[in-house]
C-alpha cells in the first residue's frame, strides 16, 4: 500500500474528510508520493552503509579508506574482504584471527609462527612457487600483518621426492600426458 493510502486510513475514522473528488484526497496522495521517495531512499542508503548488503557507492566508499585498491574483486568477493579487515582490531592479532583475516581477503596463504614471536613465516599451501600476482598478494598480506614483526615467505616447488611420489615411472608420468607448467 502507498504512503498515501496509509496516511488516509489514518485519518479515515475521524470521519470529518471527504475522500471521493476532494482536494483533501489529492493532497494526501501527493504527501503519499513523496513519502514514496523517501522510503526508496532510505532503503538504498540501508543497504549501502551495512558492508553485508553493501552493491555500490557503499563499498567504493569503505574500500577508499583502505591503502590499496581492490577492483578486481567482484562485488561478493569486495564485500568479504571488507568484512574479514573491518573485523581486525588492535587485540585480535592471535594467528587464528589473521589467518582468519587472509582468507576472508582471498589470499591463500597461511601463517604460522616461529620460535622467534617477533617473527612470522607465510606460506601457500596450494600453489608451487610465488602465487599469480606476487606483488599485489605480498602487499596486501604486509597491510594486514602488524608491522612490528618481521615476514618471511616460504614457498613449496616441485621436487624430485615429489614427482617420484607423484609418478613412480617415466612410464607413468608419458601416461599422464603432463607439462612441465602442469607439474605440483
Amino acid at each position: 500500500m502507498s504512503s498515501g493510502g496509509q496516511l488516509r486510513d489514518l485519518l479515515e475514522p475521524l470521519g470529518v474528510y471527504r475522500w471521493e473528488g476532494s482536494y483533501q484526497w489529492g493532497e494526501l496522495k501527493s504527501a503519499g508520493a513523496v513519502l514514496d521517495g523517501v522510503e526508496e531512499t532510505l532503503a538504498l542508503l540501508r543497504q549501502e552503509m551495512n558492508p553485508a548488503t553493501a552493491q555500490g557507492e557503499g563499498l567504493q566508499l569503505l574500500s577508499s579508506l583502505l591503502s590499496r585498491e581492490y577492483e578486481d574483486k567482484d562485488s561478493q568477493a569486495l564485500r568479504d574482504c571488507l568484512t574479514a579487515l573491518l573485523r581486525v582490531n588492535e587485540s585480535c592479532f592471535t594467528l587464528a584471527a589473521v589467518n582468519d583475516a587472509l582468507q576472508g581477503c582471498g589470499i591463500p596463504a597461511q601463517v604460522e609462527e616461529g620460535p622467534d614471536p617477533l617473527r612470522l613465516t607465510v606460506y601457500f599451501p596450494e600453489s608451487d612457487g610465488p602465487p599469480k600476482n606476487w606483488d599485489l598478494i605480498r602487499g596486501l598480506i604486509e597491510d594486514i600483518l602488524p608491522c612490528h614483526l618481521e615476514i618471511s615467505y616460504r614457498f613449496r616447488f616441485v621436487t624430485w621426492g615429489r614427482m617420484e611420489a607423484m609418478y613412480p615411472t617415466w612410464a607413468a608420468l608419458e601416461a599422464a600426458g603432463v607439462r612441465w607448467r602442469d607439474l605440483g
